[in-house]
């Protein structure tokens, strides 16, 4: 059974930066592919960032391009998202998640395995 636990979300003023990690039990950390999606309430979640398994690929929406940087350590088995000059709509409960595709592929039905969320919030 593979586990994902966030950490680090909470409240930040615009221009702001946080740092989300997500820790992952198991010894297949190093086969997933691995992703952040977020979400707000009464929309669907979305594709933030993702990272190959040997961390030498990455890919990011176009909202977040330049702002975010996904990275990962296997031998931590945790992966990272540094958020930087955060605005208001980047408020939303942030998912890390595993996927056993090959890419990194966008899309929340390619991801097997779901973190239980952390809440940003940037205020103005």
């Amino acid at each position: 059974q593979v586990q994902l636990v966030e950490s680090g979300g909470g409240w930040v003023q615009a221009g702001g930066s946080l740092r989300l990690s997500c820790a992952v039990s198991g010894r297949a950390f190093g086969t997933y592919v691995m992703g952040w999606f977020r979400q707000v309430s009464g929309k669907e979640r979305e594709f933030v960032a993702g990272v190959t398994q040997n961390g030498g690929r990455t890919r990011y929406s176009d909202s977040v391009k330049g702002r975010f940087t996904i990275s990962r350590d296997n031998a931590k088995n945790t992966v990272y998202l540094q958020m930087n000059s955060l605005k208001p709509e980047d408020t939303a409960v942030y998912y890390c998640a595993a996927s056993r595709a090959v890419v990194i592929i966008p899309t929340t039905n390619m991801y097997a395995f779901w973190g239980q969320g952390t809440q940003v919030t940037v205020s103005s």
